[in-house]
């Protein structure tokens, strides 16, 4: 298979330099073979770059819009945000807030998954099996022919620095059903607990997370409200470490849209293990 590499301009006039003043270079370089094991050295680290492609091309098809189907809306299809297949390919995982609105029965309406390209949308109906709301995880099991299921890996091996990649549908199906990759740097891994200024500030979930604080993933990235649920992966393995489920934001809540903070969170994906075990376990 033939593959063309495409050099960043400061890598490229690095090369140009080594190639066409070789003779001139002193000191470490002044021989030729010192000058091809640096070219090779150089050249080695392209491939990652293709790479990350390659795994985006294996990631994407296990990643899918959530919200609801209602035969009888306008429109019918919702997609509120993201999520993604693992196991057998029949079960999706996305973030708990995404479901906290009951379905109106009377109208037939159905959690539902968005399969597809573009315009060729297609909704199958999914089942809520199991929430984690102290994490904000969700489980959804759907019928049918499986999904390409995405594999979750070590989330306690994860080091801050690290650069990772989360997938999804950051302004929903506005442009068609066409998931978006950014590259997300591991700031930190915090706990979720936030400080309050005043005892006033104090609510039944700043009290829960004070008692039972758990670590999340502090991420360089701009995510958007459809991003809830977008599975954060491994440039070279494609397995999930985490799941993007709320952003920083300065202000009102509209500043998610109009002034992004750059500062998104993510849930480690060991709080997906302890998701999928209890939700297997209670199954007939």
């Amino acid at each position: 298979m033939n593959r063309k590499f495409f050099l960043p301009p400061g890598l490229y006039r690095i090369c140009a330099t080594l190639l066409g003043h070789r003779q001139r270079l002193t000191g470490h370089f002044a021989c030729k073979r010192h000058t091809s094991w640096a070219l090779l050295a150089l050249f080695a680290v392209l491939p990652a770059h293709a790479d990350v492609a390659d795994t985006l091309l294996a990631v994407k098809p296990g990643v899918v819009g959530v919200g609801t189907f209602n035969p009888s809306g306008s429109p019918r299809a919702n997609l509120q945000g993201t999520g993604f297949a693992v196991l057998d390919g029949r079960y999706v995982v996305s973030c708990a807030h995404i479901f906290l609105r009951q379905l109106d029965s009377e109208k037939q309406e159905t959690h539902a998954i968005f399969v597809g390209r573009d315009r060729q949308m297609a909704v199958r109906t999914a089942q809520l099996i199991a929430t984690d709301r102290a994490r904000d995880l969700a489980l959804l099991k759907i019928a049918g022919d499986p999904l390409p299921a995405l594999k979750l890996g070590d989330s306690d091996s994860v080091r801050e620095g690290w650069q990772l990649y989360f997938t999804g549908y950051p302004i929903g199906s506005v442009l068609g059903l066409n998931p978006s990759t950014h590259r997300a740097g591991l700031a930190a891994v915090i706990p979720i607990f936030t400080p309050v200024q005043s005892a006033s500030q104090l609510n039944a979930r700043a009290l829960k997370q004070a008692q039972q604080p758990y670590e999340v993933f502090e991420l360089d990235a701009i995510a958007y409200p459809g991003n809830s649920g977008s599975p954060v992966w491994h440039p070279e393995t494609g397995e999930v470490l985490g799941v993007v489920n709320s952003v920083y934001v300065k202000g009102a809540k509209e500043a998610a849209l109009t002034a992004p903070s750059g500062i998104s969170y993510a849930i480690p994906a060991k709080y997906v293990h302890q998701l999928l075990e209890q939700a297997l376990a209670k199954a007939p």
